[in-house]
């Protein structure tokens, strides 16, 4: 099955270099580019695309702004920031807003593959150079017996959000957010969410 890469970046290099780095894998095609959120978002809806590789500074809005709009257009869209910069703030508000991951632009062409597979395949990426707390995160969510997606409606619910703001920034339906936070909460021997919130911050999860 091919998957379908959208390249949002303002820089023409960078755009026709990920096309490049992507030949390694076959099944991952590039179908359009955006140099701005607002092109992102009219080819979004156009090419329905299956993965979408977004810079984390464009010239016209900031990547959670762009990451929200994607997701009205094109809900189950997988969104993987790219960064030249080690943005700790950006990236991690971009993850907040509902990326599946994040990597520098210095990754090389079978890495990018690999990590963009990982992504599509339900995993949260994030290059340790930008976050480097995530290696240890990783490691904790290894050892809680929680899946990503649980893990990940987790998140949104510790940032405060309700239900059917987690379902809006994730792409699920707010049944199926409730059926996550239903299950990490059972894996976390909680009783509701904030016990689940607080069982967490404490395993380093959070």
């Amino acid at each position: 099955m091919t998957v379908k890469v959208l390249v949002v970046d303002d820089h023409p290099v960078v755009r026709d270099g990920v096309t490049s780095l992507l030949r390694s894998d076959p099944g991952l095609v590039v179908v359009g580019s955006a140099d701005c959120g607002r092109a992102a978002m009219t080819s979004a809806a156009e090419l329905w695309p299956d993965l979408v590789l977004l810079d984390l500074r464009l010239p016209d809005m900031l990547a959670p702004e762009v990451i929200t709009g994607l997701r009205k257009v094109r809900a189950s869209a997988k969104i993987v920031v790219f960064t030249a910069h080690g943005d700790h703030q950006g990236v991690v508000a971009a993850l907040d807003a509902g990326a599946d991951g994040a990597l520098l632009k210095d990754v090389a062409g079978m890495d990018l593959a690999a990590a963009l597979r990982k992504v599509l395949g339900g995993e949260r990426v994030v290059d340790p150079r930008v976050l480097p707390e995530e290696r240890q995160r990783s490691a904790a969510l290894a050892g809680s017996g929680l899946s990503r997606r649980e893990y990940e409606v987790l998140r949104h619910a510790a940032r405060g959000k309700t239900n059917p703001e987690i379902a809006e920034a994730t792409g699920l339906t707010r049944n199926t957010v409730k059926t996550y936070l239903q299950a990490a909460l059972h894996k976390l021997g909680a009783r509701n969410r904030v016990e689940a919130i607080s069982k967490a911050n404490e395993a380093g999860l959070l």
